[in-house]
């Protein structure tokens, strides 16, 4: 039996329409610091599917993954992972129960990964690639995400700007790029640095507050500059290979300032493809690192056998670092 897990098909759902962000609403009600800092992130634009929930574009995803499978003959998924956007379409009910009625990946047993941001779907293909190893008769573990603004506003001040979009993935025993490592790690500490107060006002007046923009900024960076740099170290031991090893680096896109900052601190490039798609697309969640790699994978740049190595951290203080072999 092959025990190598990779991927074994992705679908991205992306909108057509694109709204410059000096022309998003909020612009005229927010301070001018956060408007300095909306424009002065990288993006220049953000994909925008209107009054679409997150819930429906997940299905979608799903909808269109399905049919690659059949196309080329990969097996329905029998499980299914929903890595969870930033606020639920239902409350004591399922998101994941509607993305299994109507994704038609009827048969997959579905659950949701929540709590973990960003990071979400980097756990979600670690948890996909345990599930394969610990039970020989599942085939494929499909995982989704949605990537839609919690709150009216699409600026996440000092954070990022939201686009919207979808992914669909599947997780295979022998798909490429194969799993190589990976680690992940959280801090239950932050638990509270960005929230929404949903509860004591309707959803059209929902607005994200940072409990210190500061502490956002230094602290939280601190700790990702400590996680991340040994997390990237692990990674590669147990890959085998040293940074000069490492064909190709790929992160979540939040600004171009981030990208800057990690390229210093590693001593790796963050592949061009992710400042690209942080400049059309804004921050897409945990669709990101997703994206940025189908795309990479796309081109013509790698050869088999080629390391890619994807960071993935959110404000929620949570890291992952995975090895990918073409």
């Amino acid at each position: 039996m092959n025990t190598s897990i990779g991927i074994g098909s992705i679908h991205c759902l992306l909108p057509v329409d694109r709204t410059p962000v000096h022309e998003l609403p909020e612009l005229e009600t927010i301070t001018a610091e956060e408007a300095d800092f909306a424009t002065g992130s990288g993006i220049t634009t953000v994909g925008v599917f209107d009054g679409t929930a997150p819930t429906d574009l997940a299905i979608r995803a799903c909808q269109g993954l399905g049919a690659r499978l059949r196309e080329s003959e990969q097996p329905s998924p029998d499980t299914l992972v929903l890595a969870a956007g930033r606020a639920p379409d239902v409350l004591l009910g399922s998101d994941a129960g509607r993305l299994q009625a109507e994704s038609g990946f009827e048969g997959a047993f579905s659950f949701t990964v929540d709590g973990l941001g960003c990071t979400g779907s980097s756990a979600a293909w670690s948890l996909a690639a345990d599930l394969l190893r610990a039970d020989p008769s599942r085939r494929s573990v499909a995982i989704a995400h949605a990537s839609r603004p919690a709150a009216i506003d699409r600026v996440r001040y000092p954070v990022t700007v939201i686009g919207d979009g979808a992914y669909a993935m599947t997780m295979v025993r022998g798909g490429r790029p194969a799993l190589v490592a990976h680690r992940m790690e959280s801090d239950g500490s932050f638990h509270d640095l960005f929230s929404i107060d949903y509860k004591q006002v309707p959803w059209y007046e929902w607005h994200e507050e940072c409990s210190s923009a500061d502490r956002y900024r230094f602290e939280l960076a601190m700790h990702s500059r400590q996680r991340l740099s040994r997390m990237v170290d692990e990674v590669l031991a147990e890959a085998g290979v040293g940074r000069e090893g490492v064909a190709a680096t790929l992160m979540q896109n939040v600004t171009s300032g981030a990208f800057d900052f990690y390229e210093t601190l590693l001593g790796l490039p963050i592949h061009s493809v992710c400042r690209d798609n942080l400049d059309s697309l804004g921050h897409l969640g945990a669709m990101d690192v997703v994206l940025n790699l189908e795309h990479l994978l796309s081109t013509d740049e790698l050869a088999e056998g080629d390391l890619v190595l994807v960071l993935n951290n959110s404000p929620v203080a949570a890291w992952a670092v995975t090895a990918w072999r073409v």
